[in-house]
């Protein structure tokens, strides 16, 4: 294929993307979008709401709309603002509700660190579209409230989760598959995500050290220096609770970590997070399957792979192998993206009804988990086409 061709066919993936989101999730009746669509299209409409979709469908919405120029893209990014403005934002103690009811009241009132950090990573990102200065200072009212609350100032580190008025909670997981521990890669991951693209937008000098500070906390602990995985789960003494290698997870630090150390401007950062980048791909290449899937999870500690293949790290795999190949200019890497590519055109992509499946087993059966919904959004696969698209025109 063309290098021509191959680019229509990720711009049509993106419209695709966008498209049903723009058409199928819109909640007429109680505003802001609906929380959750069946795998067969059956629309839940008393589905809980979650703060992290809103967060990343406001991003992905805010980041498409310079490249389609489609005003109900703009749109869909304004309404998913307006929900986080008005729903999900706990004015009284500068938090966001992890999730809220169908109809717009509160649920789950808990700070969860990681969704205040999709939150800001989207308003940082509407920012930029809106020139809002609302969004803008609610951007930087969430990052103070993650730094005066959640930042760790003996140890360093950021801990995972409060009550809506930040008092301590017992149960600090983002979800049931999750360790109950207080400082995790994932969150670390996202706050830093946040953070760096909020530095985009906002100068500002602290934000700029706790950027660094971050990746370096991240190099320290998170990244095993002999396998090239991330490690997960710690206590708040930094002390390993051992668990699975999340190989979706490999591939996304593999070139985020080191877009947030290029946005930092430390020049030993963004090298040593170029050189990271490329280990962490190899060794993402333990996951990959003979017909160019990536496997969603192993854990060595018992010899189990978790014969899935979820949708996000297939997302994630093409940006993190583009990413190795302009780092390197070795082909291998260009190849597995390709050959990647094929594997979820044909069964990851719902060519029929627009999005992409939650995934397949090892049997290639069709994972019955939701199309839209708290965990599933456009931000894995939606981002993959905008940064691909953006690097071929750089390349």
């Amino acid at each position: 294929m063309s290098s021509l061709a191959f680019i229509k066919e990720v711009e049509k993936e993106l419209h695709n993307i966008l498209d049903y989101w723009t058409q199928n999730t819109i909640d007429e009746v109680n505003g802001g979008f609906i929380g959750e669509i069946a795998y067969n299209e059956t629309k839940n409409s008393k589905a809980e709401k979650g703060s992290v979709m809103y967060g990343r469908i406001l991003w992905t919405f805010s980041a498409a709309y310079p490249v389609t120029q489609n005003p109900e893209h703009l749109k869909i990014a304004e309404r998913a603002f307006e929900e986080i403005r008005t729903k999900f934002y706990n004015p009284i103690h500068k938090g966001i509700y992890w999730s809220i009811n169908a109809d717009g009241t509160p649920k789950d009132t808990k700070n969860q660190i990681y969704a205040l950090a999709f939150v800001i990573y989207g308003l940082s990102e509407f920012y930029k579209i809106s020139e809002n200065k609302e969004v803008l200072d609610l951007a930087i009212i969430l990052y103070q409230s993650i730094q005066n609350h959640s930042f760790d100032l003996e140890k360093n580190g950021y801990f995972e989760a409060y009550t809506h008025n930040w008092d301590e909670i017992e149960d600090v997981r983002l979800s049931d598959k999750d360790a109950n521990e207080k400082k995790t890669m994932n969150t670390h991951l996202h706050i830093v995500e946040a953070f760096a693209n909020l530095y985009t937008v906002w100068k500002d000098v602290e934000l700029k050290k706790n950027i660094i500070r971050l990746l370096e906390v991240i190099d320290q602990y998170f990244i095993d220096k002999e396998s090239w995985h991330l490690k997960l789960f710690f206590d708040e003494k930094w002390v390993e609770k051992k668990d699975v290698i999340s190989y979706g997870h490999d591939i996304e630090a593999a070139w985020l970590l080191q877009w947030c150390a290029e946005v930092s401007e430390d020049e030993d950062l963004i090298e040593v997070f170029q050189y990271y980048a490329v280990k962490m791909t190899d060794a993402t290449l333990e996951g990959l399957d003979k017909d160019g899937g990536l496997w969603y999870e192993y854990d060595p500690q018992v010899n189990h792979l978790v014969a899935e293949k979820h949708w996000w790290p297939q997302a994630e795999l093409w940006i993190g192998f583009m990413n190795a190949y302009q780092l390197t200019k070795d082909k291998k890497y260009l190849d597995v993206f390709y050959k990647n590519w094929e594997f979820t055109k044909k069964y990851i992509i719902d060519h029929k009804n627009g999005e992409w499946f939650w995934g397949i087993d090892k049997e290639y059966n069709k994972l019955q988990k939701d199309k839209t919904g708290f965990w599933k959004c456009p931000y894995h696969n939606g981002r993959a086409c905008l940064e691909i698209l953006k690097r071929y025109k750089e390349d």
